[in-house]
């Protein structure tokens, strides 16, 4: 007695086996079909619409992109577009290099200003300063201000004179 998955593994291997004779069948005719006359021939013409070889089969990683070299030649086709009043990205659309290499040509010629904080600005000599011996002034506690809560008021106090005790 035979488990029925075992059948329905026989009849699933069965139905593999005719769509792999259809699907060989299908190709087969499709030279045919786009006027070749050989197998050979439509798989050379699929390769040569893709632009790769027949026998390249995994993508080829992406290629890194090659450094621009700046040299003088360069740097004189910026200024000239420079002062012909061109853009950046116009002038670097031009000559075939990237806007941040025509921003660094054009800082070197002193086009560009930098970005950098200036140093500050030499000012008036100051007064010398105080001597440490000098006594600081005391500052009087700020008033409240708080909502609700009234200032402190400075206490009264009668004073009295002094007189001199009576012989």
């Amino acid at each position: 007695m035979t488990h029925p998955l075992i059948k329905e593994l026989a009849r699933t291997k069965a139905k593999v086996v005719q769509l792999e004779q259809a699907i060989v069948k299908e190709l087969a005719s499709l030279p045919a079909a786009y006027g070749f006359a050989s197998t050979e021939e439509f798989v050379s013409a699929l390769h040569a619409s893709k632009g790769g070889s027949v026998r390249s089969r995994k993508p080829s990683p992406p290629k890194a992109r090659k450094r621009a070299v700046i040299t003088d030649s360069v740097r004189a086709n910026v200024k000239k577009l420079l002062k012909a009043g061109k853009s950046g990205a116009q002038i670097a659309e031009a000559i075939g290099i990237s806007l941040p290499s025509v921003q660094n040509i054009k800082k070197a010629f002193g086009l560009v200003k930098s970005h950098r904080k200036a140093a500050p600005k030499a000012s008036a000599p100051r007064a010398p300063a105080k001597s440490a011996a000098a006594p600081k002034a005391r500052r009087k506690p700020a008033a409240r201000k708080s909502a609700g809560i009234p200032a402190p008021k400075p206490a009264t106090v009668a004073i009295e004179p002094i007189t001199p005790p009576a012989a």
